[in-house]
């Protein structure tokens, strides 16, 4: 039976993960193409993330990772570096090739954050890849609950005081726990359209359900491109 627990859960070998290295795949390919070394950012990235991808260590590629917090540099091609997504401010016009983004900006507490982050993803790179959880998916990434982001605010507080819910909680402690629900804030298509308006939207799918969006521009071509492009 499927599991959509399963599905959302960010352990080795999940389905979630899986579903995030075809992304990845998708990513490498656009930038196949661009100009080396690559210069990208990656808001509110890890070093581990890259390194896991098979990134760390290359030599046609400079990664600045902007994180709430910085990190000894472990590989001599990523920086982590302490910043605020929605201002970016240190970094002028079209510094970056790329700027890329996984699941981060669903994490910036409210709306006009999202667009602040939006405004500077598309402002300090020539091209960007953003990815974020679908608002309308049944199962909620974060927390774990069948249309946990449907239910009201109050219920949500209340359960997250009393049991863990995905990776939060319990949270006996009233602001904490309100805190830890406010900290995610899901986005629709079209809000993410409004955000990127001239992106091309990806709609990745399960069983047939749109369970994440990415966001994407300045790579030349597209992931339905890339699908449709015949087998070598």
């Amino acid at each position: 039976m499927f599991d959509l627990r399963s599905a959302a859960s960010d352990r080795q070998g999940s389905l979630s993960n899986q579903m995030r290295s075809r992304r990845f795949q998708y990513f490498e390919q656009l930038v196949d193409h661009l100009p080396r070394p690559l210069h990208i950012i990656d808001i509110g990235g890890t070093a581990e993330f890259w390194e896991q991808r098979g990134w760390a260590g290359r030599d046609d590629a400079e990664i600045t990772a902007v994180n709430l917090k910085a990190a000894p540099q472990r590989f001599p091609n990523i920086q982590v570096v302490k910043g605020d997504a929605t201002n970016l401010s240190e970094y002028s016009e079209g510094q970056f090739d790329v700027a890329f983004s996984n699941s981060v900006i669903e994490h910036v507490f409210t709306k006009s954050k999202q667009f602040s982050m939006a405004s500077e993803v598309q402002r300090v790179a020539k091209a960007f890849w953003v990815q974020t959880p679908n608002f309308w998916f049944p199962m909620e990434p974060h927390f774990h609950v069948p249309g946990w982001q449907w239910m009201p605010r109050g219920v949500r507080v209340a359960i997250l005081r009393k049991r863990r819910c995905g990776w939060r909680g319990p949270c006996p402690d009233l602001e904490q726990a309100r805190a830890a629900v406010d900290e995610v804030r899901l986005m629709t298509r079209r809000e993410l359209r409004r955000a990127f308006p001239d992106a091309k939207i990806w709609t990745e799918r399960l069983y047939g359900l749109p369970k994440s969006f990415v966001a994407y521009d300045g790579f030349g071509k597209s992931i339905k491109d890339l699908i449709e492009a015949p087998s070598p």
